[in-house]
């Protein structure tokens, strides 16, 4: 009887613990530095592209981010032009 009892309390436990347990055990792995990247504004659409996405130009020792090779293009051409 004491046994019967006991595998009771342990099911009502896993019962209302299992949500938590399932969130852990299925947790996804995450990208190594996902969590620090961050949304930088292409200087040309101003949208926001994350970093680690985003196409790089160095102009004059400043590095602008670009969402597309268009848009760093465009950028360039601008630059180059002005």
């Amino acid at each position: 009887m004491r046994l019967l009892f006991l595998v009771g309390w342990l099911a009502l436990l896993l019962a209302l613990f299992w949500p938590f347990i399932r969130r852990r055990l299925l947790r996804r792995p995450r990208r190594p530095g996902a969590l620090n990247d961050e949304l930088v504004k292409d200087p040309v659409c101003e949208t926001y592209v994350l970093r680690s996405r985003a196409l790089t130009r160095t102009v004059g020792g400043t590095t602008y981010y670009f969402c597309s090779r268009e848009c760093a293009g465009r950028y360039t051409g601008l630059r180059e032009g002005a």
